[in-house]
């Protein structure tokens, strides 16, 4: 397992402790980096790739001796999360951040794993390479977002 793995999955354990969907863990980074054996800019960007608010979190901050990380995981239902993720969306979107958006609805039950695949698929780089590079995107996100009103 990458260290990346195994301090995301701590957070999660974390997160998952108290055992309903809007939790929280408040971490301090250097005791969290010893503990795991990383350093602590490991743990800065794992936080900042998995734990974003389009995956469904909140992250607060304080700096200094007494300084933390507050990850709070946002629970919503199925249509407030859809229109958070349009939000979100904007007016483009790469492939690897429209994966990330559906797999955060997989991992919240709100989808399927068929339906994963098929919005993933539909999202990817493969089907708008035909298109100027600065299409693609600005296309791919239009598309997510008429995906995303069918499923609200």
């Amino acid at each position: 397992m990458r260290i990346s793995d195994l301090i995301a999955q701590y957070i999660m354990d974390m997160l998952e402790e108290n055992g309903h969907d809007d939790s929280s863990a408040t971490i301090k980074r250097n005791e969290l980096a010893e503990t795991l054996g990383c350093v602590p800019s490991q743990i800065n960007y794992v936080i900042t790739s998995r734990f974003t608010p389009e995956q469904g979190y909140i992250v607060e901050s304080r700096r200094g001796g007494g300084g933390y990380i507050k990850i709070t995981r946002i629970s919503m239902d199925k249509h407030s999360a859809i229109m958070h993720l349009m939000e979100s969306v904007g007016d483009s979107i790469d492939a690897g951040a429209a994966a990330s958006l559906i797999q955060e609805l997989l991992t919240r039950g709100m989808i399927d794993l068929p339906t994963a695949k098929l919005i993933i698929a539909a999202t990817a780089e493969r089907p708008y390479q035909a298109l100027p590079a600065e299409q693609r995107d600005a296309l791919r996100a239009a598309i997510l977002k008429n995906i995303l009103l069918t499923m609200g």
